[in-house]
């Protein structure tokens, strides 16, 4: 063999041998971290065995050396890598210094091993899956400086030894499980800087006096952390300290005076606690300050003038009890965006320059006793969205310039004694969708240049002095939800552009002095849910086709002049109001309202005639005589057969009549509504042959009434027997409490989405509920159903909107309607106001200003598979629970699949609706029976209902901010920003000061 051939064939084994052994030492070690993950979207896909070194693999950093190369730092955010840590292969780089592993599906426990890699001072395993408790080992990381171990589902207690770090400058446990108490040790990490430890469910505990050792601490967050007590007087010493965060806990006493010495603060957060006292002296030392918010305390006394001299961005004092008069150095304020002092009791004057300086944004001084007139300069600089000053006592007229103030979005000034007329320009402003001006005293007519309000859904000016034509321009108004004018003195005819407004649910124009006809179209409104134009001059014929509003459920025309016969169509509408009284209506009144619960319905029209009496003339009555004596012969015959057919049937069926017989006599009925029928119409038909469905404690009956209408009856079984301790046996409550629960809160409930409760029906041993009866199901089944459910996009999206202002929950399968119960101490968690306080609050905060339990419509709608994913390991809900579970009903309304699907796998709806909206594109994850035409739409809602869905609740809305998100949906609508704009901290709860906002 020649020099030459062997030289060839060795080359030829070394070129394929090599690419196999080429890959240096630390490569094959993170090539074997990769082989220990799961990466089911191939992000290591760069990661190749055939490389000599890792230095250019995805997330790897590499540093020269004097021979050799070294990794030395490893970033893997967001590569969706699953499974646990293999410290034991990371800890063998020998020079790896950072470790940045976020937002993945790392699991299992953190080894204790993790103290090997000796080298790291940044160490960021956030918004994982680790649990178990945290390694006392990790103060053996001599060189740590940074440790993020943020939204991870850690539990026990934070190891003593962790005072004993040497180098530690931050340190992030946000969003675990731990519990006890936090340590008074951390008070030893004297080079700290950051010290988070928010949203943890620690047992209620006090702060420790010796964090006021960490004289480096620059940022402290212990926000929702259970701490009771006092703060600290030691914080005195935190000279360096620039946030200060101790929000939503059970703080008590008053804020310290030592708080003056903490000379480098640029904001404070401690609201949401039980703080008392007054604002403490020597605030001006803070010249660094730039948001405060102490809202929802007991702190009193008058709002220091020291503090408003301060160059503040941001102040939030509502739900407090300052008293006194505004310092009028707070309109000095350069920097001032947001301004919130609501629910107070503060009085006089508003600073005549407020607004003049600082760019305001929100603006809100609802629930005092101010006076006086509107500053003019509220919106000079132009930024002003929300002017909320609702129950004072303003007094005067609109400013001019607010008329100019085109950035604002809501506006309420009711409840005041604002006088004139509304500016021109207040009419037209384009992008508010919330006009409120009820209960003043305001005159004039409505601007023709309400036109170009084209975002305008809530238009509310109630009892006031308004007059004159309501404009032709108002029709424009695409967006238009409620138009509320009641008590005033509009006149002439409703314009006939009214019947564009293809969204109204609200037209509520009662007592005014409008005339004309009401608008030929005006049955085209097929989303109008109240009509209330009573004690008017309205005159005409009563449109046949108003049967065909299906979701009309108020209609008040009394006290008109309308003519004509009633619309037999009327009898297809499910109405909880009716009252065509004092008119001039003629002829029949339809059969299936001729009942005596309609009598008041129909009384003072003198030509009305019916099987009512007292309806029609004397005339009238006496042609009809004949006919009621031949009724009276009839019904005396026909009552005769019948006694002599029920004996004989009691005589020759009597073993089988008394096993299944209800003793008619003994039951006592309770009724909610006006009825038209008896209990022996229902107690007639609960045979086998009706039931539609049975559980424990019941059975669930279909029943046809005489008129042909249906009605559901639940029949729940009394008697249970259980034995005591000696013997005895007692009865068990449950079902008693289940029935007087429901009664007593369905009884006084009237919502157009809450299916009726007729009345009760109760015996010893048998208690009835009798219920309307709802043919299609509940709105779950109309979403996913195949057969013809499918509802078209802008019904879907009403649908939302609607379930944000917090009626929605109780349309959904498994959820019960807004009524449900703490199973534990059976006490009710709604009032009747409870849709109010939605609306106003949001759903955790409305069952909690209930007083009458904790639970929110998260715990009921976990039994159906959409509950927050913190639920099941905190067994805790706040407002961001509920927010998680209506972005679910949100992403359903919108993909037209349920919360949980074979076709997910492991997965529910939120995960399978990212990873196709990542993989695939939104086509994917739309249904596709949706009109392409509202795509744009479509989209923004889904984005909404992603949003709700984040797996962080911090990143989560809250649900007013979620209600005003969807009110901005449409094509003229500009987002806008659900962050507090110039907070400092990440972890600032969404929209703090807005969440109670009596506005």
């Amino acid at each position: 063999m020649s020099p030459m051939f062997l030289f060839l064939f060795l080359s030829f084994i070394l070129l394929q041998v090599q690419p196999v052994f080429s890959l240096n030492q630390e490569g094959l070690y993170l090539y074997q971290f990769k082989l220990s993950l799961d990466d089911p979207d191939s992000s290591l896909s760069s990661w190749n065995n055939r490389d000599q070194t890792p230095c250019n693999w995805s997330g790897i950093t590499c540093h020269n050396q004097t021979t050799t190369t070294t990794v030395t730092q490893i970033n893997l955010s967001n590569f969706n890598l699953a499974g646990p840590l293999p410290t034991s292969i990371l800890c063998r780089l020998t020079n790896l210094t950072t470790l940045i592993l976020t937002n993945n599906s790392i699991n299992q426990t953190l080894p204790p091993d993790i103290s090997l890699c000796t080298s790291l001072s940044h160490l960021d395993l956030s918004q994982n899956l680790l649990t178990g408790t945290l390694p006392e080992t990790f103060p053996l990381l001599t060189n740590l400086r940074y440790l993020d171990l943020t939204a991870n589902n850690f539990s026990g207690s934070i190891p003593n030894s962790f005072g004993t770090f040497q180098k530690l400058e931050v340190i992030s446990l946000v969003y675990n499980l731990l519990e006890s108490s936090i340590p008074a040790s951390l008070g030893n990490i004297t080079t700290l800087k950051t010290l988070n430890l928010s949203y943890n469910p620690f047992l209620p505990s006090r702060i420790p006096p010796e964090i006021g050792n960490l004289t480096n601490l620059e940022i402290l967050w212990l926000s929702s952390c259970n701490l009771v007590g006092v703060i600290p007087h030691s914080f005195g010493n935190l000279k360096k300290l620039s946030v200060l965060d101790l929000s939503m806990n059970n703080l008590q006493g008053s804020i310290p005076s030592s708080l003056s010495l903490m000379t480098s603060l640029k904001q404070i957060e401690l609201y949401n606690n039980s703080l008392s006292g007054e604002l403490p002296s020597g605030m001006s030392n803070l010249t660094s300050l730039r948001l405060i918010d102490v809202a929802m305390n007991s702190i009193g006394g008058v709002i220091p003038d020291e503090l408003c001299r301060l160059p503040l961005e941001s102040l939030n004092l509502y739900e407090n009890r300052f008293t006194g008069e505004l310092p009028a150095s707070i309109a000095e304020s350069p920097n001032l965006y947001e301004f919130k002092i609501f629910t107070n009791f503060l009085s006089g004057e508003l600073p005549e320059n407020l607004g003049k300086n600082g760019p305001l944004i929100w603006f809100d001084v609802s629930n005092n006793s101010f006076s006086g007139k509107i500053p003019a300069s509220l919106c000079e600089r132009g930024a002003l969205e929300e002017l909320l000053m609702i129950h004072n006592s303003f007094s005067g007229e609109i400013p001019a310039s607010l008329g100019g103030c085109r950035s604002l979005a809501r506006v309420r000034l009711g409840f005041n004694k604002l006088s004139g007329e509304v500016p021109a320009g207040f009419w037209g402003l384009p992008h508010v969708y919330l006009l409120e001006l009820v209960d003043n005293s305001f005159s004039g007519s409505i601007g023709k240049t309400i036109g170009g309000a084209g975002n305008l859904s809530l238009l509310i000016l109630s009892n006031n002095n308004f007059s004159g034509a309501i404009p032709e321009e108002i029709g424009r108004l695409e967006n238009l939800q409620e138009f509320s004018g009641g008590n005033n003195r509009f006149n002439y005819s409703l314009p006939e552009s009214i019947v564009n407004l293809s969204q109204l649910g609200i037209l509520d124009l009662h007592n005014n002095k409008i005339s004309g006809e009401l608008p030929e179209g005006i049955p085209s409104l097929k989303k109008l849910n109240e009509l209330n134009l009573a004690n008017n001059e309205i005159g005409g014929e009563i449109p046949e086709k108003i049967g065909s509003m299906s979701v009309l459920n108020f209609l008040d025309l009394s006290s008109n002049r309308f003519s004509g016969n009633v619309p037999m169509s009327l009898q297809n509408l499910k109405l909880n109001q009716l009252n065509l009284s004092y008119n001039l209506l003629s002829g029949e009144i339809p059969p299936l309202m001729a009942k005596d619960m309609y009598r008041d319905s129909f009384i003072g029209n003198p030509g009305l005639c019916g099987d009512l009496k007292g309806l029609c003339d004397a005339k009238g009555e006496s042609k009809s005589a004949d006919f009621v004596w031949l009724l009276r012969a009839i019904f005396i015959v026909a009552a005769l057969v019948f006694v002599f057919g029920v004996v004989w049937f009691y005589f020759k069926y009597k073993n089988i009549k008394k096993a299944r017989s209800i003793d008619k006599t003994k039951w006592t009925l309770m009724s909610f509504h006006k009825l038209g029928f008896g209990e022996d119409e229902v107690l007639n038909c609960l045979d086998e042959d009706n039931v539609i469905g049975s559980g424990s404690s019941g059975k669930v009956y279909k029943v046809v009434l005489r008129n042909g209408e249906a009605v559901a009856v639940k029949k729940i079984w009394g008697g249970v027997q259980m034995e005591t301790e000696s013997g005895d046996t007692e009865k068990k409550q449950f079902q008693d409490n289940a029935f007087d629960a429901e009664v007593e809160t369905l009884g006084k409930i009237r919502h157009k989405n809450i299916v009726k409760l007729w009345c009760c029906c109760t015996t010893r041993d048998c208690k009835l509920l009798v219920y309307e009866y709802m043919p299609n199901g509940s709105l779950g089944d109309l979403l996913h159903s195949n057969k013809g459910g499918l509802l078209d996009w802008p019904t879907r999206y009403k649908i939302a909107l609607d379930s944000a202002e917090g009626l929605s929950y109780l349309h959904h399968d498994c959820v019960p309607p807004i009524v449900h119960r703490d199973v534990k101490s059976n006490n009710i968690l709604l009032d009747e106001d409870f849709s109010a306080k939605v609306a106003d609050f949001g759903l955790a905060k409305a069952v909690e200003s209930n007083g009458k339990g904790t639970k929110s419509m998260s715990v009921i709608a976990g039994s159906c598979g959409y509950i927050a994913p913190e639920y099941a390991y905190t067994l805790r809900v706040n407002e961001k629970s509920d927010t998680y579970s209506f972005g679910v009903v949100i992403l359903e309304l919108v993909t037209g699949r349920k919360p949980v699907d074979p076709e997910f796998g492991e997965k529910d709806l939120v995960m399978w609706a990212c990873n196709t909206l990542d993989q695939k594109g939104v086509d994917h994850v739309l249904d596709s029976r949706l009109d392409s035409f509202f795509k744009e739409e479509i989209c923004k809602v889904l984005n909404i209902g992603l949003m709700c869905t984040s797996p962080l609740p911090i990143n989560r809305p809250g649900m007013r901010r979620v209600v005003k998100m969807l009110q901005e949906v449409g094509p003229e609508s500009q987002s806008k920003s659900s962050q507090k704009a110039g907070k400092l901290s990440p972890y600032y709860y969404d929209d703090g000061s807005d969440h109670g906002s009596v506005a």
